[in-house]
Parts: structure tokens; sequence; C-alpha cells
């Protein structure tokens, strides 16, 4: 297909068609599942797709006249206005018949592999500038969860296309020197895990406040990752010292106990894919992690850290 990757077919050597987002899951997929380490597959929609959005509904000239309003990104009421117009040109776009045939066939092969009728999926936004690969827009998109059918998830895509002129994506290239026109975005749609019946959280190969090198960091909290990602939560903090570890000990040298006062779960309401919800007392009060699960999640930090080194460094 023509604008779609799947994650099975994606290196990292691909962040230019697909974002760096897209490209390290399908290096992860791709090189270390042989090592026990598990990622839900799924697929990417490529920037030549966006281009192609934009194209088919000749929004271009009409988003640079728009864009070209704002001549100081401290003019809070001009930002939110050209942003706001240029996000409904966007929404308002057809997508084209060919991107549709493409996307649906791709989300009916993904929910065929996991024997659902329609998977339940995460739509990423994974920005990529093509003369500056390198160049990191994380966090500067939005992204939606707990999509499901082929209607939700094309609403879902424009949205994310959208999200490409939202505030604070606009004040960051403007900050940062891109050309708003130079940077496309690709589009991930990963199943999702039903961690909201269970623990999320994010976790790094350092200490990120020192950079000591010689620990995993892990934080966690119960219900879906969006919870840490937005702030809403203390998060559990678990520090794991790395060279002991890799001696075969379980050396987890540090846990703290966060407040978890609430988490994010599915929703059944129409009008919302996830809802926020009270955590007992009781839960807020232990850990959401298991030692063994601590321990487990250090390895493959420490395996993922190690092949990511061995590619910077050949």
């Amino acid at each position: 297909m023509r604008y779609i990757k799947y994650f099975e077919d994606i290196r990292l050597s691909d962040v230019k068609t697909v974002g760096g987002k897209n490209a390290s899951l399908g290096e992860m997929i791709t090189q270390l599942s042989s090592q026990g380490i598990r990622v839900p597959t799924g697929f990417a929609i490529t920037a030549d797709a966006y281009w192609h959005y934009l194209e088919s509904n000749q929004l271009l000239e009409k988003m640079k006249q728009i864009m070209n309003q704002l001549h100081d990104s401290d003019n809070v009421a001009v930002l939110q206005k050209v942003g706001s117009d240029i996000r409904h040109l966007i929404l308002n776009g057809r997508m084209p018949d060919d991107l549709v045939e493409e996307v649906t066939t791709a989300y009916h092969k993904l929910s065929q592999h996991y024997g659902v009728h329609e998977c339940d999926v995460a739509v990423r936004s994974s920005a990529t500038a093509e003369d500056l690969p390198t160049a990191s827009f994380a966090g500067q998109q939005d992204t939606f969860l707990n999509v499901s059918g082929d209607v939700h998830l094309l609403d879902a895509c424009k949205k994310g296309m959208a999200s490409l002129f939202n505030d604070r994506a606009i004040i960051y290239r403007i900050d940062q020197g891109f050309d708003h026109f130079r940077v496309a975005l690709s589009i991930g749609v990963q199943k999702m895990i039903r961690s909201d019946g269970a623990v999320s959280g994010v976790a790094f190969s350092l200490d990120t406040e020192s950079g000591f090198k010689d620990v995993v960091m892990i934080e966690a909290s119960y219900g879906l990752g969006e919870s840490i990602v937005q702030g809403l939560v203390t998060p559990d903090e678990y520090i794991v010292h790395k060279p002991t570890l890799e001696l075969g000990y379980a050396s987890i040298i540090k846990k703290v106990c966060g407040d978890k006062k609430t988490k994010i779960i599915y929703s059944n309401d129409n009008n919302a894919t996830t809802k926020i919800v009270d955590v007992s007392c009781e839960d807020q009060r232990v850990f959401a992690l298991s030692d063994g699960e601590i321990i487990e999640l250090a390895k493959f930090i420490i395996a993922i850290e190690k092949h990511y080194s061995l590619l910077k460094n050949s």
C-alpha cells in the first residue's frame, strides 16, 4: 500500500516517513521481540498521506494565507484564531477514497490479528520534518485512546492531522525555527492494552533528575498511561540498580508510593472514549507493581537501551 506501513515492516531508518515515535515502535517490534519484549502491533499512516490529504482538499495555500496573519507568537488572541481556523479547514476536509481504503484495510487486518470485529486502538500523532529527520516533536500533537470502528478511526486520523496546528505545536515550531509547512504528520494506529483494568507507566534507562546512568527509573499508576503523561497523578516511583541486576540480583534500591488518587479508564459514553474515576483509599496506599514486575520491566529497559546504544555507535 502507498500510504500504510505495518510496524513489522518499519525500522528506525524510516523516521522520515513515519516520524520518530512510529519508527521506534517498528524498531522494537522487529528487533526486540526475540528477547521477550512485548509491544502491541499496529500500523503507521505515513507523512505522504498527510500531504495527500492536504492536496486532495486544496488546503495548503489556504492554510498558508491564514498562518500569514500570525506575526507575533506572543499575540495570544491571533495565535488562537489562526490555529482554530487551520484546524477547522483540516477537520472539514474529505478523506480521499484511496486513503480511506488503505486505512480501513489495515485496520481490518489488525482486528483480525487480534481476533475481534473492531479492534480498540490508540491513535497517536508522530510529526517529522523531512529536512530535519532527527528533530523531536514529542508531546506537541494529540493522542486519541480507545478508538474502534472505521468511522471513529478515520475521524481520529483527521483530528490527529489537525492537531499539528494546535497552539502549543505552532509555538514550538516558531521557537525552534521550523517552517510550519515543511513539517508533516504520520499517524500511528496501535492495539491498546487494557491497562485501564491494571497498571501503566513510563520507564527511563537513567535517573532523569541527576542523569545517573546506572539505574532504571520506573513510574507506575493505575489505569491508562495518559494520567501520568498529563500530570493528573503522582505515580509510584521505583529505582533499580543496573549493574547488580545484570549480575542476577533483584536490585530494587528505592520504592516510593505515589498518591494515585484517580485513574483513566474506558468509557461507554458515546461522547467520550475514556473517563477519569477515583481510586479506592486502599489501592492508593499500596504499590501498583510487584517486585517481580519491576525487575521484569527493568530487564526490558536495559535490553532496549543496549539495542539503541549499538545503533547509535554503528
